[in-house]
């Protein structure tokens, strides 16, 4: 294997103590980097992403909804770590609500989480990147095909998707910006999503690849693209899906199947 080294860059995962930011804030640490978190709230220190190579240790409680928070925050990481040079937008999800029984409340929420909130971060990021980084966002397949029970989410991250390809455009060729379309992944929420351990074995039996990603699936990804192995991948839309969705019409079919 290709050793990635990233001892000296400083990372901020957005949403990193849990499930996929964890796996993400994992896969940094031991690549060797300096890993910031947020979350909305506080977390423990012994609740902080760890591994042999080294330890979270700078954590900060943010809405990264509030504009102002968001810019607080970055000027924190570089006042203290003196520099930022990836930012992976995590945060982000939402729960199951059909599109006619939301509120317009519910849906402005999930698409400011989703779409407004990456926007921001990547400004913000962006100014305190003069010297050049990497914007990695973790978006969803949901934003390639239809999500019906999150409507507005998928909608987000099709923007998501969207914004990553014009920011790689609008800022080349100092910060290069990517996005993982990421599918079903094992985290300590799955059974929201697919239910008991038979719902969630029955998904994996869905994906090609046989099982639901792991966080560290993710992570591994992200830092390949933050890498100096990724140096000309800019506005790319990596789908990170095991394979895709067998098509639902080979198991409709009478034939060939």
């Amino acid at each position: 294997m290709l050793p990635i080294d990233l001892a000296g860059r400083v990372v901020l995962v957005t949403g990193g103590t849990r499930g996929v930011g964890r796996g993400v804030s994992e896969a940094f640490l031991d690549a060797g980097a300096t890993v910031v978190t947020c979350s909305r709230s506080d977390v423990a220190d012994g609740d902080l992403p760890a591994t042999d190579a080294g330890r979270v240790t700078d954590h900060h409680a943010c809405d990264v909804r509030d504009p102002e928070a968001v810019t607080a925050l970055v000027d924190a990481i570089v006042a203290h770590q003196g520099r930022l040079d990836v930012l992976v937008n995590n945060a982000g999800g939402s729960p199951y609500a059909l599109a006619a029984d939301a509120s317009p409340r519910f849906h402005s929420r999930i698409v400011e989480l989703n779409l407004l909130a990456p926007l921001l971060l990547m400004q913000a990021a962006h100014r305190a990147m003069a010297r050049g980084g990497v914007i990695v966002n973790v978006s969803s397949v949901s934003g390639l095909r239809p999500s019906p029970g999150t409507a507005a989410y998928g909608a987000a991250k099709a923007g998501l998707d969207s914004l990553t390809q014009s920011l790689a455009v609008e800022w080349a060729p100092l910060v290069r910006v990517n996005a993982l379309d990421v599918g079903p992944v094992l985290t300590e929420q799955s059974a929201l999503h697919y239910g008991d351990e038979a719902g969630v074995a029955a998904v994996a039996r869905t994906v090609p690849m046989g099982r639901l990603a792991e966080p560290r699936d993710v992570g591994n990804a992200a830092v390949w693209l933050a890498s100096d192995l990724a140096t000309h991948v800019t506005g790319a839309r990596i789908e990170l899906h095991g394979g895709g969705e067998r098509p639902a019409f080979l198991d409709a079919a009478t034939t060939n199947n």
